[in-house]
């Protein structure tokens, strides 16, 4: 059977997360700048998609075509590290700490804004033809896209930051979900469905996700979306990576955990001690003191 149960699975995740944690600094760039790069230019796909059909939910049925070969490949994303570097800590593997789970989040970070940017760069010529026309249809929607999600909320004050932070968590909920069910199955096919359901949903929900954002706010300031950087740090970027972060730990990563992790192991040593003392007294009531005639 290709279906990894939980419990392997979650063995899985931890085992991941601790090469995550090892990997050297510059393979755990390249990895995060492709992941980086792959994910964004499937957003851009999706983008084109829904402007070009009309059909919202036809880009968002597309949209995890990057993410899925962006996992084929081993490569990395914020969203997945989130949940896999804190779980190989929990389970004590050796080598991994607080100090280096931080600095794998950090390369994380910036290798998945690299290659996010540099598809906001390239998009951004792709649909003004090199700067030199006004943006398409394709570009304005962008640009669109960047004012809704920064300026939109900031018109809402404190309750825009709280909507934002909980599209945030739901974001990840479900992405990490995704990162999780890649290794459910031993099989091509199988990852692949697994992966489909939770990152389809996401996207078509609107949720917010770091990586995502990281190419579609550059590429709207490219394309005069009429925001600026700080809006967009402020009011997106930095709460959507808090966001993520509570979303992929409270969400996924703590409660399989939790309850396929190693805490199981000392209830099936109790259960254990209990048989054996249950097999002792048992054994014990069968042994009849012996007795003497008269």
């Amino acid at each position: 059977m290709s279906y990894v149960k939980p419990t392997d699975l979650v063995q899985s995740v931890i085992d991941a997360g601790a090469s995550k944690v090892m990997l050297s600094t510059r393979d755990t760039l390249i990895r995060s700048i492709m992941g980086g790069a792959m994910l964004t230019i499937a957003a851009a796909f999706a983008v084109t998609v829904s402007v070009t059909t009309g059909v919202p939910l036809l880009g968002a049925l597309l949209f995890p075509v990057g993410f899925i070969m962006l996992y084929l490949l081993g490569y990395d994303l914020l969203t997945g590290v989130f949940v896999l570097a804190p779980l190989a800590w929990l389970d004590r593997r050796p080598g991994v700490t607080l100090g280096g789970i931080l600095r794998n989040w950090g390369l994380v970070f910036l290798g998945n804004f690299i290659g996010a940017f540099a598809i906001a760069v390239l998009m951004a010529i792709v649909v003004t033809n090199g700067f030199a026309t006004a943006p398409n249809a394709v570009g304005e929607a962008i640009g669109h896209i960047g004012e809704g999600r920064t300026v939109g909320y900031a018109e809402h004050g404190a309750a825009g930051m709280l909507t934002l932070f909980v599209r945030a968590v739901l974001c990840n909920a479900m992405v990490a979900t995704g990162v999780v069910l890649a290794m459910v199955s031993k099989d091509v096919i199988g990852k692949i469905v697994a992966m489909w359901m939770p990152i389809m949903l996401f996207f078509f929900m609107g949720f917010e996700h770091s990586i995502v954002n990281m190419f579609l706010f550059p590429s709207g300031l490219l394309l005069g979306g009429d925001f600026t950087i700080m809006d967009y740090l402020i009011w997106n970027e930095i709460p959507t990576v808090l966001g993520n972060l509570v979303g992929g730990l409270l969400f996924v990563g703590l409660p399989l955990y939790l309850t396929y992790g190693r805490p199981a192991a000392p209830r099936r040593v109790r259960a254990s001690k209990r048989e054996r003392n249950a097999a002792v007294a048992v054994a014990t009531s069968d042994r009849e003191p012996a007795t003497t005639g008269v």
